[in-house]
């Protein structure tokens, strides 16, 4: 195992994750606890009706990570209700994403046109689940996987790959509006830069005159294999 992965794996199951993998011009924020009286705009209530309190929980504390990130981005909060794929509705001239699992919330967001779109997802370090891994990944994908887990076995590699086209797809869906499957893409891993690149195997979006058929992406690890979390991040710039 590698000294830059090993002193990932050995890291604090709180040390900062999403953070870490957005640049200078994305501001992010994320809460590994929830927040308690969090005020609500009444369009975001209305999401939440008959909602059960883990949802209410996971809602409240990842649009009060949002809020701080748009307030240091210099934009005013309001409402961030889900709109079409449940992506959330961003201010004007603002681009961004969120992401929450079991201990963990964050929201990225950064300005038009210094960034065209950012995906952020975070998971629980730990494998899969039997028989998903054939689901989201291509044969090159698994094989892959199979090498990275035999080589780097502090890592969850197949739950990093899930979570890698998660933010594929979140960078993805604002600049197409159309769905992106699981093997529209395929990701490879680069384990000891911690990034990542996902080449579309569809006609990627034209950003700034120029068609993007890869997305880069960066990864990192907080805590150790079953305890702690994963994340990545893809930003368009």
């Amino acid at each position: 195992m590698s000294g830059g992965l090993a002193a990932v794996a050995e890291a604090s199951p709180t040390s900062s994750l999403i953070p870490n993998l957005v640049p200078a011009d994305v501001m992010a924020e994320e809460a590994f606890t929830d927040a308690f009286a969090v005020v609500l705009y009444p369009e975001e209530e209305a999401v939440l009706e008959n909602a059960l309190d883990e949802r209410r929980r996971e809602f409240e504390t990842v649009r009060l990570c949002a809020r701080r990130a748009l307030t240091r981005l210099g934009v005013q909060p309001g409402p961030l209700v889900p709109g079409v794929q449940r992506a959330p509705l961003w201010p004007v001239g603002v681009v961004g994403s969120m992401t929450h699992c079991e201990g963990y919330r964050a929201a990225a967001v950064g300005r038009v046109p210094s960034v065209a779109s950012v995906g952020i997802d975070a998971e629980l370090h730990m494998p899969l689940p039997d028989g998903v891994l054939g689901v989201i990944a291509r044969e090159d994908e698994r094989s892959a996987i199979a090498s990275l887990s035999a080589s780097h076995p502090a890592i969850a590699w197949d739950r990093l790959l899930f979570s890698a086209k998660e933010s594929v797809f979140k960078a993805w869906f604002p600049l197409t509006g159309q769905w992106l499957d699981f093997t529209d893409c395929s990701i490879t891993l680069q384990p000891d830069e911690f990034t990542f690149t996902a080449a579309l195997r569809v006609p990627g979006p034209v950003v700034r005159g120029r068609r993007r058929n890869t997305f880069p992406g960066r990864w990192s690890s907080s805590g150790t294999l079953g305890r702690g979390h994963l994340g990545t991040a893809v930003t368009i710039q």
